[in-house]
């Protein structure tokens, strides 16, 4: 398995452009994947710099409903127009800081190849992904600052939107 992190808040090369959000890419023995698309196009850059065939990606996992993790997803459908995304379907919610949106763009959910789902998902024998966890320990104090409306009504984001990726390889039966 190959792992490179293509978008963090901190950039090890210079050229690579750094920002606010996560992306990281994930080379398996069935599957070209990634986790979260970071907040802008930066991903394209730097797969580029890094030499990464963003072309052979097909699955994208949205960790949560927050910008910063799915920024990239529309400029990548231009390159990965098949890609699979993976997101709860509670991702797809308004979600605020205080009064700024911090959620998805709204154009996400409503791509052909996005998988809205509630709970946990058995992709195939290679990729599981779970959600509902729970509780506050070790909870980031920003976060009491984040919102979001369900069914109308604004609530302290509970990350219910949350999902986990599991990779197994190399299982032996």
């Amino acid at each position: 398995m190959e792992i490179i992190t293509l978008v963090e808040n901190s950039c090890g090369d210079t050229e690579c452009i750094a920002e606010h959000g996560l992306c990281v890419y994930i080379k398996t023995e069935k599957h070209c994947l990634l986790m979260d698309t970071g907040q802008t196009d930066a991903v394209l850059h730097n797969a580029d710099l890094l030499g990464i065939d963003l072309s052979e990606i097909d699955t994208i996992i949205l960790s949560h409903g927050h910008y910063d993790h799915s920024g990239g997803i529309l400029p990548l459908m231009k390159r990965c127009p098949h890609a699979a995304v993976y997101m709860q379907e509670s991702a797809a919610e308004p979600h605020f800081n205080g009064d700024r949106y911090i959620g998805i763009d709204k154009n996400i959910p409503a791509l052909p190849n996005v998988h809205r789902i509630n709970g946990n998902l058995r992709i195939d024998d290679e990729l599981f992904l779970f959600s509902g966890i729970s509780g506050r320990r070790c909870f980031p104090q920003g976060n009491l600052r984040l919102l979001q409306v369900q069914n109308g009504v604004t609530l302290p984001d509970d990350f219910r939107h949350e999902q986990c990726l599991v990779v197994s390889q190399n299982q032996h039966h």
